[in-house]
């Protein structure tokens, strides 16, 4: 093995969706073994959406987050645990304030293994009665996904003084680092 060259290892992809993308962003950022998170759009029918028209609500995109981690360090269910740690999965198309198809909870899954593992996950909490009310998370496989513009990307860390961050994204952040606190990036 040439030394020079470390060996890299191999990154899977999750794409999900449970309201605003600002939200999710900044909440999987702060996990270990999450190598990025894009902000973007899926699910619809308009090619190369934006966001003025999928806040229209017309497009039938989520805004989505496209999360690439290494498996070895944190894998697709803790990804997914996460998730539902952070996000409402019992509103249809809603998070708080934020009304509308685009703000849905949805799994896009890579694959047989990420279904099951989705499918799996919802069950075991639907069991778990968490909510009072039934689940509505979609599981779907994944469709072409749009990154949203520039400006959307790194949002919460970008403007952190901005009133929908310091009320809505926040709070979501920091029950991340509270409910993971030993999965956070040193």
């Amino acid at each position: 093995m040439n030394s020079e060259h470390p060996v890299e290892r191999a990154t899977e992809l999750a794409l999900l969706g449970g309201g605003c993308f600002w939200c999710l962003e900044a909440a999987f950022v702060q996990l270990a073994g999450v190598e990025s998170v894009v902000s973007g759009y899926a699910g619809g029918q308009m090619q190369k959406p934006d966001y003025h028209s999928v806040c229209g609500g017309n497009t039938g995109h989520a805004e989505v987050v496209e999360v690439r981690f290494d498996p070895v360090v944190i894998d697709y269910r803790t990804l997914l645990q996460a998730f539902f740690a952070i996000h409402d999965p019992t509103t249809p198309n809603r998070q708080g304030n934020d009304v509308g198809t685009q703000y849905r909870s949805v799994i896009f899954t890579h694959g047989d293994e990420q279904e099951k593992t989705a499918m799996a996950l919802i069950a075991e909490l639907t069991l778990a009665k968490i909510w009072p009310a039934r689940i509505v998370t979609a599981v779907l496989p994944a469709p072409t996904f749009w990154p949203a513009e520039d400006h959307h990307q790194n949002y919460f860390a970008n403007n952190p003084e901005q009133s929908y961050c310091q009320f809505v994204v926040a709070p979501k952040a920091a029950k991340l680092r509270k409910v993971f606190a030993g999965r956070l990036k040193a």
